[in-house]
C-alpha cells in the first residue's frame, strides 16, 4: 500500500507541534522518504507508522530499521510493486538513521561507506565501484545519457576531486558564491557515477552531511518536495549538446541549493530543465524565475559560511550560548569565539545586557 499522499501531511505535523526532540527526526525522514522519487520509488503505509513510531520516541531507529527488515522477511510474495515499495522503505529508514548520526569524515572512503549502508542487501554490489561503463536514458534529455567516467578512471577521478575540495579554502567567500562552489563540487562527484545504481540518493545524503560540517541547517522541503528536480538539475549540470546549442548549466542546481541552505524560495520546475524548453524560445524564463524571487539580504552578507551557520542559529535562539553553538555546528568553543567576534567587529550582532543573563541582539534586517 502506497503512502505517498499522506505522508508529508503527517510528518509535517510533528514539526508544527515543535515538541522538543521530534522536529529533528520528523525532517530526517522527510529527507529519509523525499529521496525515493529520485528513483521513482514510494514508500509503505507500515514504514510510515513506523517512522511515526520513532519519531514520537516509542521506538529508536535501530528498532525501526529491525521492523522494516522483518516486515519484508516474513512476506512471501514477491511482485515487482512490492519489491520497489521494499526498496524505498529499507533505505529511507537506513538516510534516517545516517542523517541523525553526528559523524562524518570527508573522503571518497565515506561516501563508500554510505553507499554500502544504504544498499547492502539491496543491491549486490553496495559500495562496491563499478567496473562496467554505463549510460541511462533521461526525460530531461529526451532519451539522451550524459557522459558519465569510465568505470577504469573512477578511482583517480575521485581522489583528484576530493583531493582539490579538501585543499579548498571557504574562508573569506561570500555566501552565494560559497553556494555555487558546493553546487560544483557536488555536480562533479555525481557525473563520475562511481557506483552502478544509488549514485544520486547517495550523493545527496553525502552532500546533506557535508554541509552540516559548516553549519548549516539543511532544509528538508528542498528534498521533501524536489527530488525529481535535484537528479535532472545534476543531469543538466553534466550535458552538452553543442550542435543544438545546449551547454551544461550548473544554474538549477543553484536554485536547488540556495533553497536547501539559504532558505530561499525559487520555484523549482523539471520542465524548464527539458533541452526541448530551455533551446526553444522561452529560454529566458529561467533566469526570469531566477531574478523573480528575491535572494534577501542574506545571501550577500560578508561573512563566510561558518559565520552565516552562527547567525541562523542566533536568529532562531537568541539566549544560545557560545557551547551551545560550538556543538551544534561541530566547531570548537575557541572557533566560535573567534567568528562572534568577527560578526560583532563587522557590525551583525551585540551582545546585551552582559555574558551571564544576556542574549544575542542581530543589527541587520535578514529578512
Amino acid at each position: 500500500m502506497s503512502a505517498e499522499k499522506n505522508w508529508q501531511f503527517e510528518l509535517e505535523e510533528y514539526i508544527k507541534q515543535g515538541e522538543p526532540g521530534q522536529i529533528e527526526k520528523s525532517e530526517a525522514w522527510q529527507t529519509a522518504i523525499g529521496l525515493q522519487a529520485v528513483d521513482g520509488l514510494e514508500i509503505s503505509a507500515y514504514l510510515l507508522d513506523t517512522a511515526k513510531e520513532h519519531i514520537e520516541g516509542k521506538i529508536s531507529i535501530d528498532e525501526a530499521q529491525k521492523r522494516i527488515q522483518s516486515y519484508y522477511e516474513q512476506r512471501t510474495d514477491r511482485i515487482e510493486i512490492e519489491n520497489d515499495t521494499k526498496e524505498a522503505d529499507i533505505v529511507s529508514t537506513r538516510i534516517a538513521k545516517l542523517l541523525g548520526e553526528k559523524t562524518f569524515q570527508f573522503s571518497p572512503a565515506e561516501w563508500f561507506t554510505i553507499h554500502r549502508r544504504l544498499f547492502e542487501g539491496v543491491f549486490s554490489h553496495a559500495g562496491q565501484i563499478r567496473e562496467y561503463n554505463i549510460m541511462k536514458k533521461e526525460w530531461v534529455l529526451k532519451g539522451d545519457t550524459v557522459t558519465y567516467a569510465a568505470w577504469n578512471s573512477i578511482r583517480d577521478t575521485l581522489d583528484y576531486d576530493f583531493s582539490t575540495e579538501k585543499q579548498f579554502s571557504y574562508e573569506g567567500l561570500s555566501v552565494e558564491d560559497s553556494v555555487k562552489h558546493l553546487v560544483k563540487f557536488a555536480s562533479d562527484i555525481w557525473q563520475i557515477h562511481p557506483f552502478c545504481e544509488g549514485n544520486t540518493r547517495a550523493t545527496a545524503v553525502f552532500m546533506i552531511k557535508y554541509m552540516k560540517t559548516f553549519g548549516f541547517k539543511v532544509n528538508n522541503d528542498a528534498f521533501e518536495k524536489n527530488s525529481w528536480y535535484f537528479r535532472n538539475a545534476l543531469v543538466r549540470a553534466n550535458y552538452n549538446d553543442l550542435q543544438n546549442g545546449i551547454h551544461a548549466t550548473t544554474k538549477f542546481l543553484e536554485m536547488f541549493f540556495s533553497n536547501l541552505i539559504l532558505g530561499t524560495e525559487y520555484e523549482l520546475k523539471n520542465r524548464y530543465m527539458h533541452v526541448d524548453y530551455v533551446s526553444g524560445q522561452n529560454a529566458n524564463d529561467v533566469q526570469s524565475a531566477m531574478e523573480s524571487i528575491s535572494k534577501g539580504k542574506i545571501c550577500t552578507l560578508n561573512c563566510p559560511l561558518d559565520e552565516l551557520a552562527i547567525l541562523q542559529l542566533i536568529m532562531e535562539n537568541p539566549n544560545i550560548t557560545q557551547k551551545e553553538i560550538a556543538n551544534k555546528i561541530g566547531k570548537s568553543e575557541r572557533t566560535v569565539k573567534n567568528k562572534i567576534a568577527s560578526l560583532k567587529e563587522k557590525g551583525y550582532i551585540q551582545r546585551l545586557n552582559g555574558k551571564r543573563n544576556g542574549k544575542w541582539e542581530i543589527l541587520i534586517d535578514l529578512s
